[in-house]
């Protein structure tokens, strides 16, 4: 997804831990320029977590006289476009963006992940298909298919095509901070998107925000602000975005945390945690809500916990914050505060 280019060695047929390897992944690029990046040696192999084979050692000095130099490629493999690596980097990446096809498949991917759009259904075999065959060249694109090019798909009856596109459908009403994550902005993490999004309140402020105001976000430094920035300079980047407006993909927007005057929303200072199964929505959305009005929201139960939304099923974080003298709140009254109603003390 971010254009990475995983080196690989090519070996004489061995017998490691139970299955043949033919091929494995090398070092990091500055191991290889120690080792002399040459091919023709002997080396030693392991199964990384007993799952991926892997180079763990080469040895030097039983490799051939005249050996050659493996050296690194100049364009993608899979694009064409060029590779560069960073100064006092080790990786190359390709720097074909969405132009290049794996790292639209895999940004497709991140796209419609779970804390991100939350596209349910749309998995690595139908995004595959949808690449592979030119119906879809950015995320703006998925909102343009209808059922009967979803049905077209191999392995896709009516009824799973009529669920995606419902599914692609419910996408539209998201968050700032999680089209901020699904835009795959490199570094830009939950985290750093949902403090981005906080900030600046709206996308446009945020598009229009140089490296020095960036930095001023919390947890926002100079490499991560360089990497916003650059990628918001780019044409076809808020190109996207103007798409993804146009295909009415929305999100609530505020005047953020900058401009001084906005407020921190009716439940800061509050640190929420929620447990057990939810009825009339998910919890990912109960807690992005959560958020909109200001609290913070933990996965683990601790004195600093101001309240626990208790669904069904709820566990040990139940017991735990009934231990604390946390106050508990079940469904009904999450969905009383969460319509702006204040609940009884």
């Amino acid at each position: 997804r971010t254009g990475a280019l995983t080196r690989g060695a090519r070996l004489e047929p061995g017998f490691v831990g139970g299955v043949t390897v033919s091929t494995a992944t090398l070092p990091t690029l500055a191991e290889r320029a120690r080792e002399g990046g040459r091919g023709g040696a002997p080396v030693c192999v392991r199964r990384a977590g007993d799952v991926i084979p892997e180079v763990a050692r080469v040895l030097l000095a039983r490799r051939p006289a005249g050996a050659t130099v493996a050296a690194g490629p100049t364009q993608c493999p899979e694009c064409g476009s060029a590779v560069e690596r960073e100064e006092g980097g080790a990786i190359l990446r390709c720097t074909g963006g969405f132009r290049c096809r794996a790292q639209r498949k895999e940004g497709l991917l991140h796209f419609a992940s779970r804390r991100a759009l939350d596209i349910e259904g749309l998995g690595e075999r139908l995004v595959d298909q949808l690449v592979d065959s030119g119906r879809v060249a950015t995320p703006a694109d998925l909102y343009t298919l209808d059922v009967a090019a979803l049905a077209q798909l191999e392995r896709m009856a009516e009824k799973s095509a009529t669920n995606l596109h419902a599914a692609i459908a419910h996408s539209r009403a998201t968050t700032l901070a999680r089209l901020l994550f699904g835009l795959g902005i490199r570094d830009v993490g939950e985290a750093t998107a949902l403090a981005l999004a906080t900030h600046f309140g709206s996308l446009d402020a945020l598009m229009a925000a140089d490296v020095e105001r960036l930095q001023g976000v919390r947890d926002v430094g100079p490499v991560v602000a360089a990497r916003v920035a650059a990628w918001f300079a780019v044409k076809a980047n808020r190109q996207l975005v103007q798409a993804l407006r146009d295909a009415g993909v929305t999100w609530s927007e505020g005047a953020g945390a900058e401009s001084g005057t906005a407020s921190q929303g009716p439940l800061a200072g509050l640190s929420f945690v929620i447990t057990g199964t939810l009825a009339a929505m998910t919890r990912d959305e109960a807690e992005d809500r959560l958020r909109e009005l200001g609290a913070k929201v933990s996965g683990s139960v601790s004195r600093k916990t101001s309240i626990l939304v208790a669904g069904a099923d709820a566990g040990s974080k139940l017991r735990k914050a009934e231990e604390l003298g946390v106050r508990v709140l079940d469904e009904q009254a999450l969905l009383t505060l969460l319509r702006g109603q204040r609940l009884p003390d």
